[in-house]
């Protein structure tokens, strides 16, 4: 429960209390420190695990595999992903959806490309979505078209897989095939989730959505986040606008991520906790990379951490840099 909020220290001192520890309490911690970003802490408490004479199940190997995952630990990984032979554990679709994020973490997209071919089983949509996503992050638009056109195949109706493809072209500058993808969404019906962001102060949880202009507190909101922005542009901070709809001006492109809801909430809890105390954001999708960028940044200017959950992670920001290293 801790993990899952954002206290991990909280969790690791409920686990180590335990007196009796069965293998959920251990599958439990194992992925705390696997969202977290916390790879080599996931892999000693692995192997404190076996130590100990714990038999670790399906569930257990996909905790550690996630975890090496997010931490980048390619050889751990791929060693683990071997020793499940050893516990007679056959892996499963998650676990072979895992293997190809791990390589693609590492930039090996076409050993990820050629693990998946070499797969017992059927690839499913989930394994071409961990391909395409490491495509995204390492730029590889020919391999991520293939890949995005494997899920939409398998998965017509996912937005996601849809608006990677469309970031993928317009970060190569092929805008016109960006366009084409977001018309192909309309005409199939295809519907990208609305983006929210929340966060809890003083046991009230404050909702924000794109834009937002509901809040009692709006006007203070937006002039705090365009002062942030403000001093975070003296210190290095260029907006991403390789995304933003292409047929608009540099200045209204801006103007587009500046009111994302994740800033909204950002600001507000700027300006209503203490100086100096961590402050915890979740968002029901994926952090946009403008949005990533500028949390560092601004963690940097007010010497706070700042908690991000978004769909696939937790990012912790401390002076200017992240845990997930930009890779997510």
């Amino acid at each position: 429960m801790y993990g899952k909020a954002g206290s991990i220290e909280d969790a690791k001192k409920i686990f180590y209390r335990l007196v009796k520890k069965d293998v959920v309490s251990w599958n439990s911690m194992l992925t705390a420190y696997a969202q977290h970003g916390l790879g080599q802490e996931a892999v000693d408490l692995f192997e404190e695990m076996r130590g100990v004479g714990f038999q670790p199940n399906e569930i257990t190997f996909l905790c550690v595999l996630n975890a090496c995952s997010h931490a980048g630990l390619l050889d751990k990984g791929l060693y683990y992903f071997e020793l499940m032979r050893k516990y007679k554990l056959e892996p499963d679709i998650t676990h072979h959806v895992t293997i190809v994020d791990l390589l693609g973490r590492a930039g090996q997209l076409d050993r990820a490309e050629r693990f998946i071919r070499e797969m017992t089983i059927q690839p499913t949509a989930a394994v071409w979505k961990a391909l395409l996503g490491a495509c995204r992050m390492h730029k590889n638009m020919e391999l991520g078209a293939y890949a995005a056109e494997r899920v939409f195949e398998l998965d017509p109706h996912d937005s996601g897989p849809h608006m990677l493809l469309s970031n993928i072209y317009a970060s190569a500058g092929r805008l016109s095939d960006a366009a084409r993808v977001r018309r192909m969404m309309n005409e199939s019906g295809v519907k990208k989730e609305p983006a929210c962001s929340w966060v809890e102060i003083e046991n009230a949880v404050h909702m924000f959505v794109a834009n937002d202009d509901t809040h009692p507190q709006r006007e203070e909101i937006r002039n705090m986040w365009e002062k942030l922005r403000n001093e975070i542009k003296k210190i290095g901070y260029v907006p991403d606008t390789g995304h933003v709809l292409w047929f608009l001006d540099q200045q209204e492109r801006e103007e587009r991520l500046q009111y994302h809801s994740e800033k909204l909430a950002l600001a507000f809890a700027l300006l209503n906790t203490p100086p100096g105390t961590p402050i915890t954001i979740k968002k029901n999708i994926r952090v946009c990379g403008d949005c990533h960028t500028a949390f560092k940044f601004v963690s940097k200017l007010v010497d706070r951490e700042i908690i991000l959950r978004d769909t696939n992670r937790f990012h912790h920001f401390r002076y200017g840099s992240c845990s997930c290293r930009d890779y997510w």
